[in-house]
């Protein structure tokens, strides 16, 4: 299994607290830290979105995701840098595809491109964008994949599409990464989503407990037969929020200390759906050592080839991620 984690990035109320002019030192310590020597962390993610949740806040930082990309492409050199996932509705894809070909070439070929149709109707909204439906938005996620993939395989896209129309868009320098840079597509509809990730994802990213992830799977596995791929050739992947203690008493100890520091912010329903997250989603991933080892052979043995955690506890306390590192990954890894 293949480990990656998230950076804070104050999307999920994970830089409260910290002074706007202190927190890309903070991000970039975390990073760095991912990125050392010897680190068993694959990759270091970020998530592409304007205003932090569950709650929007119109003080409280979220960091535009390309930026941080780029930031990290020149400030690290070994760790590979991913979205997930990036808003196709967000950007126009041609000019997405130059932005990450520009960040493939920064970063010395070490981006990874997470793609979806979006979700967050408040950011949409506020932004200016409308809020498509859902079929919409996924056809857009199509033709955008379309142009990407094009303007990475052969350096200019044309595409007269009923949503995006390109015409010899020139994407050059190419990705440095041969075919172009990775395609993790996002979400686990059946009949679109999974078709375009059967079609062009080197990755997948679904949700899911584990009977969920095997039922999603085997749909992926009906799309890859019917155009001829093979099922292997995509690396299936999943996030986790993760929160990992020596013993009980020291799990619920940080799931306290996370409550306390999101309360005065989030308000009491708030810091319920929060918690929501760590306590009872299908991708809370909290517990002991063993405990979170269990969990993830479980869903190895289910074809998860990748694992993508979110610690919330990053920006103030990485004794969780280290303890993560000693006694997780090298069981799975």
């Amino acid at each position: 299994m293949r480990f990656g984690m998230f950076v804070p990035q104050g999307w999920r109320y994970d830089l409260v607290g910290i002074a706007p002019a202190e927190q890309w030192q903070v991000m970039h310590g975390v990073a760095a830290a991912a990125d050392r020597d010897g680190s068993p962390w694959e990759s270091i993610w970020v998530y592409d979105h304007f205003h932090t949740t569950p709650v929007p806040s119109p003080t409280e930082a979220t960091h535009e995701a390309w930026s941080l990309v780029n930031a990290f492409a020149a400030s690290t050199s070994r760790v590979r840098i991913g979205q997930m996932c990036t808003c196709m509705g967000y950007r126009n894809p041609a000019y997405l595809a130059k932005v990450a070909a520009t960040a493939d070439l920064i970063s010395g070929g070490r981006v990874e491109m997470g793609i979806g149709g979006g979700w967050y109707e408040h950011e949409w909204r506020a932004y200016g964008y409308g809020f498509p439906d859902v079929p919409d938005r996924l056809k857009m996620l199509r033709e955008g994949v379309e142009i990407m993939h094009q303007a990475w395989t052969t350096g200019s896209a044309t595409l007269d599409g009923e949503y995006y129309r390109v015409d010899g868009a020139i994407v050059q320098p190419q990705p440095l990464q041969p075919g172009g840079i990775p395609i993790w597509i996002a979400g686990g509809g059946e009949k679109v989503t999974l078709r375009i990730a059967a079609k062009y994802a080197s990755y997948t990213n679904f949700y899911g407990g584990i009977e969920e992830f095997a039922r999603k799977s085997e749909i992926l596995r009906g799309h890859t037969d019917r155009l001829g791929r093979d099922f292997d050739s995509i690396t299936r992947s999943a996030n986790f929020n993760t929160i990992i203690g020596t013993d009980a008493a020291d799990v619920e100890r940080r799931l306290a200390a996370v409550e306390a520091r999101v309360a005065p912010y989030l308000g009491p329903d708030g810091t319920a759906r929060y918690l929501a997250a760590f306590r009872s989603e299908a991708g809370a991933l909290v517990g002991t050592p063993q405990q979170i080892v269990d969990r993830l052979s479980a869903a190895r043995d289910a074809g998860l080839g990748y694992a993508i955690h979110y610690f919330p506890e990053a920006a103030y306390d990485r004794s969780g991620i280290e303890l993560f590192e000693r006694e997780v990954i090298p069981a799975l890894g």
